[in-house]
């Protein structure tokens, strides 16, 4: 008996300690899994940027305000078309070892170039206007700074982040993901505050709907302000700090690596929009107050939920504002020197995007006014990101075992289609005196 007790003690042990060397196993390559995971994870938080900058905060909350929750669906199928643009924008920058405008540098004429750089470039000033605006905005609502001081602050404050960029990308990354820590903390204490309807909420993300005509532009405008151009080349860029001396199967790991990162970054932008869209539902249209501007927005939300409210849009006004300027004074060097090649310093680089910001603040002209026609720049430049970048990825001779598949293309013209249709939408309804 004591012969047998003693064979199933040692025979219990023995089996814990395969199971302890499985998990251990387990534990290890899981661990080993989130640290190369973690060696990736940046560009997409810097790019997810755009999503969530002051023209997603005037749109966003404009459509909540006039329509309750009825559009939140556009902010999920335009998260949708975001992903599929920034996975092909990276996709082109692993394969080739090139940003998107080095490539139209060589894949088109120098003619093409040239006009391919100037309307990017317009794209740069018209998106950093609006994300310089914004930031702007949030130190003169939250601190009550005057406009020209808080344009000078935000400047200042832009400059050092692109300038953190010579020390490394990977602590520009840092420092913009604490920003966007600072937007998604901010939205979660509105959402706290504003107790909304979620069961209606989510209702309206699965159902498509359009209460009215005046909601079409709406929806338009918010589909306008989450897909941006500037960061379609930027991304091409931003992958190429992890993409030196790699074989095609580096490659194929480097763009599965990078579309988690996109997933993850985009997903956080798309939970930030749903709530600027379900916060101004839920405050705004609940008491009958059809917002116009961001800083309607901030004075009516003190009085409906507190200081804290208006005191965390604020900051995360900021931060947007901020984080989104310099992502598009970093798009604005990378144009500039990827389609014709000019090596201009990158202090004058900044200064060039920056400067029509810092212009209709020192003139006094209307933010808003400026915040639409830079939208209106927006729409004409979109296609002439996308539609170069869709002509190359589709090219095996350049882009290896990464290039497009049939099914592929198809979905990248089918939302290039929808893109410029909705754009051309609101065009019309700009041009028309009806925005």
């Amino acid at each position: 008996m004591l012969e047998e007790s003693y064979a199933q003690t040692v025979e219990s042990q023995g089996e814990q300690l395969i199971v302890g060397r499985v998990a251990t196993r387990s534990s290890g390559k899981f661990i080993s899994k989130v640290k190369t995971l973690l060696k990736f994870l940046g560009p997409a938080f810097i790019v997810s940027v755009a999503y969530i900058d002051p023209g997603n905060f005037a749109t966003n909350i404009s459509g909540g305000s006039k329509f309750n929750y009825n559009l939140i669906w556009v902010i999920l199928w335009s998260n949708l078309m975001a992903i599929f643009l920034q996975s092909m924008s990276a996709k082109l920058g692993i394969a080739t070892g090139q940003n998107l405008p080095q490539m139209c540098s060589k894949v088109f004429s120098k003619r093409t170039n040239w006009c391919f750089w100037v309307v990017a470039e317009l794209a740069a000033m018209a998106t950093d206007l609006a994300e310089f605006l914004g930031g702007t905005l949030g130190f003169y609502l939250l601190f009550r700074i005057p406009m020209v001081y808080a344009a000078l602050i935000t400047a200042i404050l832009t400059f050092f982040i692109v300038y953190i960029g010579k020390y490394g990308q990977r602590i520009v990354e840092v420092i913009i993901s604490i920003l966007v820590a600072v937007i998604c903390i901010s939205y979660t204490m509105e959402l706290f505050l504003a107790k909304p309807d979620f069961t209606l909420a989510g209702l309206h993300l699965l159902v498509p709907s359009l209460p009215n005509g005046n909601a079409i532009l709406i929806a338009v405008g918010m589909l306008g302000a989450t897909v941006m151009p500037h960061v379609i080349y930027l991304h091409s860029q931003l992958v190429q700090h992890r993409n030196k001396d790699l074989t095609e199967q580096d490659k194929i790991k480097h763009l599965k690596m990078e579309r988690i990162d996109i997933t993850i970054a985009m997903n956080i932008a798309f939970i930030v929009n749903a709530a600027m869209v379900i916060v101004s539902a839920a405050v705004f249209f609940r008491n009958g107050i059809a917002v116009d501007s961001i800083e309607q927005a901030h004075q009516s939300l003190s009085p409906l939920l507190g200081a804290a409210s208006s005191g965390a849009f604020g900051l995360a006004l900021i931060a947007s504002g901020l984080s989104s300027s310099a992502v598009g004074t970093m798009a604005g060097q990378t144009i500039m020197q990827g389609f014709v090649g000019l090596n201009i310093n990158d202090n004058v680089t900044r200064l060039v995007t920056m400067f029509p910001g810092m212009l209709i603040i020192a003139l006094g002209i209307n933010p808003m006014q400026a915040l639409v026609l830079s939208q209106v720049t927006l729409s004409f430049v979109l296609p002439v990101a996308i539609i170069p970048m869709l002509l190359i990825t589709r090219r095996k001779d350049l882009m290896g075992s990464l290039v497009n598949k049939p099914l592929t293309n198809m979905i990248g013209w089918l939302i290039t289609s929808i893109i410029i249709a909705a754009n051309v939408v609101l065009l019309l309804f700009t041009f028309t005196g009806q925005v």
